[in-house]
């Protein structure tokens, strides 16, 4: 700012450009709605393996897409890309933080497609008890007959796009975990907490949280939020340090 240059001129070209896509997509999700909207989330969000909506290319396309129902969901992320993404690109370099940002998004949504594969049917054993006033053993046996016919396998892949994620969290998860791993004792402020808070205690908090609502999520008490996708991000970021680390590939004192 002292030199003349300008705010965006500050940012370095990787982040800067992650938040420019993220905003274009989200604009696009949100100005041109209904045919164009709903189409770039079907194709683009992330969907189950099996459900007849997924396609391969969703791995990287859902992490540039975000909710249009509230402003919050891209505000958070681009604001801790823009925070954090910053002094981690400067210090690893733009190709290399490039390399980190698109292997933690594609990690998160490795970990998510896991977490489906392990509960998809439980989702339907409860819903079909719940609609249908049955128990849960006659419902999973009726889920059981039905993916045994072709036609009941189809309609079972059209019944799983309900599941579907978007958004750059498991990235900024991973971002927020390299930060905690590279500079541990760095002070951080955070809302409503009027002490800093070192950065390798915000990263443990932040998982142990992830962790806790994941597991009630997997009990039954859904929140609308992929939170083992966000630890799918700090797992996949946490083995890429460690392994830069090994191979000595950091410089200075982190």
């Amino acid at each position: 700012m002292l030199n003349g240059s300008s705010f965006f001129s500050q940012i370095p070209p990787v982040t800067k450009n992650l938040i420019i896509i993220n905003l274009i997509v989200w604009l696009a999700m949100f100005v041109l709605p209904g045919r164009l909207g709903t189409g770039l989330e079907n194709f683009g969000g992330l969907h189950y393996f099996l459900a007849s909506d997924f396609n391969p290319a969703q791995l990287l396309t859902y992490m540039f897409m975000h909710s249009t129902q509230s402003f919050a969901h891209i505000f958070f992320n681009m604001f801790s890309l823009w925070m954090f993404g910053m002094t981690l690109e400067r210090s690893l370099g733009s190709a290399r933080f490039l390399f980190y940002y698109i292997s933690c998004g594609i990690g998160a949504a490795l970990v998510q497609e896991l977490v489906w594969a392990l509960t998809w049917e439980d989702t339907f054993v409860r819903l079909i008890a719940n609609s249908y006033h049955i128990d849960f053993p006659e419902a999973r046996e009726y889920i059981g007959q039905l993916m045994n016919t072709p036609d009941g396998k189809a309609a079972m892949a059209r019944n799983l796009n309900v599941f579907v994620t978007i958004g750059a969290s498991g990235a900024v998860y991973g971002i927020l975990l390299a930060f905690g791993m590279l500079f541990p004792n760095a002070p951080l402020y955070m809302f409503f907490i009027p002490v800093p808070i070192k950065a390798k205690w915000m990263v443990i908090g932040m998982g142990a949280i992830e962790v806790l609502i994941g597991l009630s999520e997997a009990a039954g008490k859904a929140d609308g939020v992929a939170h083992f996708a966000h630890l799918g991000g700090m797992i996949f970021g946490f083995f890429i340090i460690l392994y830069w680390k090994k191979k000595g590939t950091f410089h200075g004192n982190y």
